[in-house]
């Protein structure tokens, strides 16, 4: 799905928090696991999601803060080491900096672009553990930072995407890096925690400690596997699975209803395939299971397997399936709950809803500015922009030559 969300500053403070003025969504043609595979199928998604919202609001939308996600965004560890510039051997934001600009140097593949630049914690002369090093007194600093790269040409694809809507650009954002700002705490952060998304087509995952991201990764595993696999054990149509999946999916097989029998005839196909409901929640818990699994992998790889006393928060579509937390909370062996957004405002219903976390976390990440990481992507996005309309000018040129 591709979701938009307008929204306003209350009183023009940033500590009055945000009201949410339009949200809407439309089905994703042209982009799949994140990646765009239909330029002209995304371009028409884009717009039709665009003219619903602004509809909704009533003012026409000229930028936006974009959210990017998919298997082609790694993650990659890096250590910047400066000296401190002043003889005093107080440190400056200037030094901080230079630290994080050094972080950038780490060997990026030729085919990727860093999107954020994520400091974690400083040294200063060897004492580890720094928050913010600004003030303090040394002659060494070090940052080790998380280094956030995406695919180029997936970047250039979404980006010219959005542009051709006549939309502009403000950032991109990794996608879930803005679902734990929509849904967690500050004291969340602090105690160790991890934000699930589940979408369609894929899972991302961030974990959090002491305040800072500690581990981000994207699972080329999601909701829409769980319809295939009703399709394939009902030996029917993915859009029958779908409906299937909505009407009676349940992750929890103790949620079945005994000796109740489903028909995809029920839901307009033809044949006369029938299934127990215990059947559909045991396949529908097999792959929630896989999911949740893949996901204590990935906190095995930091040590925090079982070790997140905040625990786990679910966002995405995905986990609206019922049961999903009951699995979630037995595979991680840690609390779990629904994360909806927090600090806003609105009587638009979808404020609730665990599928717009992540696009309401963008509006929060673009109140706040870039206090999170230091992205790279301004510059890139202002050459894509510049050759995105010269493309429309030559376009236009040759258009008119024509006879």
């Amino acid at each position: 799905m591709i979701r938009i969300v307008v929204g306003q500053r209350q009183s023009g403070e940033r500590a009055a928090g945000l009201t949410i003025l339009g949200a809407v969504e439309v089905p994703s043609q042209g982009i799949s696991k994140g990646s765009v595979t239909s330029i002209d199928d995304a371009v028409a998604s884009i717009s039709k999601c665009l003219e619903h919202a602004e509809r909704m609001t009533g003012q026409p939308l000229q930028s936006a803060w974009v959210g990017l996600g998919g298997t082609h965004v790694i993650a990659q560890e890096s250590k910047g080491v400066v000296g401190v510039a002043r003889s005093d051997g107080e440190i400056r934001e200037e030094d901080v900096e230079r630290a994080i600009q050094a972080a950038r140097t780490v060997a990026t593949p030729s085919n990727h672009e860093i999107l954020h630049v994520i400091p974690k914690c400083y040294t200063v002369d060897g004492q580890r553990g720094v928050k913010d090093p600004v003030g303090m007194t040394g002659i060494r600093l070090e940052v080790d930072a998380l280094i956030i790269q995406g695919l180029t040409s997936q970047i250039k694809n979404i980006t010219k995407a959005v542009y051709r809507t006549g939309l502009n650009i403000d950032d991109l954002v990794f996608s879930i890096l803005a679902t734990g700002e929509a849904v967690l705490s500050q004291k969340q952060k602090e105690l160790g925690s991890v934000v699930v998304n589940i979408g369609a087509q894929t899972t991302s995952i961030i974990v959090y400690e002491e305040g800072d991201v500690t581990h981000v990764a994207v699972l080329a595993v999601g909701a829409d596997h769980i319809t295939s696999d009703i399709a394939i054990g009902l030996r029917t149509s993915i859009d029958v699975a779908e409906k299937i999946k909505l009407a009676y999916g349940t992750a929890l097989v103790s949620q079945a209803e005994r000796g109740r029998k489903i028909s995809v005839s029920e839901f307009g196909a033809l044949g006369d395939e029938t299934c127990t409901h215990t059947f559909l929640a045991e396949v529908v818990h097999a792959r929630v299971e896989e999911i949740f699994e893949k996901v204590d992998e990935e906190l095995a790889k930091i040590d925090r397997s079982g070790l997140l006393p905040a625990g786990v928060f679910l966002t995405g579509g995905g986990s609206k399936l019922p049961g999903m937390a009951s699995v979630a909370k037995q595979v991680l062996r840690l609390p779990v709950a629904l994360g909806t957004p927090l600090g806003v405002s609105s009587a638009v219903p979808q404020v609730n809803d665990v599928a717009f976390a992540t696009v309401i976390g963008l509006m929060k990440w673009a109140d706040e500015g870039d206090i999170h990481g230091h992205g790279s992507v301004g510059q890139f996005l202002n050459r894509l922009k510049s050759v995105n309309q010269i493309g429309d000018w030559v376009k236009g040129l040759v258009k008119g030559l024509m006879p």
